[in-house]
């Protein structure tokens, strides 16, 4: 069936999971978060489940529905993984039922799979930890880090007893809870990126579509989220920044009941700085000292 066919404008997007390269503990944030993207047509997995480390999988792939495409690594050192992946992704491309897919991986082998899903016109959204390779993120129209998608208690999460079969170890003694540690702060806000996307986005009287300043700010920068720096949206950032941000809604265009909400970059006023006063001290020459001269007596010649 054709693209056209589909009477909505929801993508219609291919889940690929690399299962080396990606947490069964957040696999179902990821959905989630997939599901606000457009339709999830098609989930599938990649890995060699014959091996006791993919074990953790299982609970996941059978609640989620996720479907396993077994690959044996028939060689160390070669990752038949990635191979089968991008040989599925290919096909699933020019079946042409697909208008999006989402790869789940902190693996850079699949940079230039996701340029070429792109040059077909497909979008690509990338889901991978922070060690992800800045090449991967850059070629994903949008790159989401997995760390922004637990829940607060979720972020230091331990694997289950389901998780860890085939990773058994020998039973610890139990200890006392350790000492609460203060969690990161968020970073700083990239005011320099804000400046770039508000100045290429913004109309004549300086103020700008929140949309349209979103879509500038993930060409960009596909891995900014406003999560990063402890807000759930963008919105919500633009409204808790006041001294960086104004915001209001106003009329768009001719028609009189669409309101957009619109945004004006604040620019810091930088006062002028002062310099300090420098007092001018004028030194006197100190008096001279009085030297001292022996008066010179003149030697006169004997008598003859």
């Amino acid at each position: 069936m054709e693209r056209d066919a589909y009477p909505h404008n929801q993508d219609r997007l291919a889940v690929l999971i690399d299962a080396d390269n990606a947490q069964p503990s957040v696999i179902s944030a990821i959905l989630q978060e997939v599901a606000s993207l457009g339709e999830v047509a098609l989930k599938r997995i990649y890995g060699d489940f014959s091996d006791p480390r993919n074990n953790c999988w299982k609970k996941h792939l059978l609640d989620l529905a996720i479907k396993p495409v077994q690959q044996y690594s028939y060689t160390k050192g070669k990752n038949a993984t990635d191979i089968s992946l991008i040989i599925d992704a290919m096909d699933i491309l020019y079946s042409k039922v697909i208008t999006g897919f989402c790869l789940v991986s902190s693996d850079s082998d699949f940079t230039g799979l996701a340029v070429r899903l792109r040059e077909a016109g497909l979008k690509v959204y990338g889901f991978g930890e922070e060690k992800t390779p800045e090449s991967f993120r850059r070629a994903c129209n949008k790159f989401i880090l997995t760390e922004y998608l637990r829940s607060n208690g979720e972020k230091n999460v331990k694997l289950s007893q389901d998780e860890t079969k085939g990773l058994v170890s020998p039973p610890q003694p139990t200890l006392p809870p350790a000492p609460n540690r203060e969690e990161k702060s968020p970073p700083k806000l990239p005011i320099d990126l804000f400046r770039k996307a508000a100045e290429m986005t913004s109309r004549e009287d300086g103020w700008i579509i929140l949309s349209e300043f979103g879509d500038y700010l993930n060409q960009i920068q596909p891995d900014f989220d406003s999560r990063q720096y402890g807000y759930k949206k963008l919105s919500d950032l633009i409204k808790g920044e006041t001294t960086l941000f104004k915001a209001e809604k106003r009329q768009s265009g001719s028609n009189k009941g669409s309101l957009s909400f619109f945004i004006h970059l604040v620019e810091p006023v930088i006062e002028p700085e002062v310099e300090p006063e420098v007092k001018t001290v004028v030194e006197t020459d100190p008096p001279k000292a009085k030297v001292k001269t022996k008066a010179k007596t003149a030697k006169t010649a004997p008598f003859a």
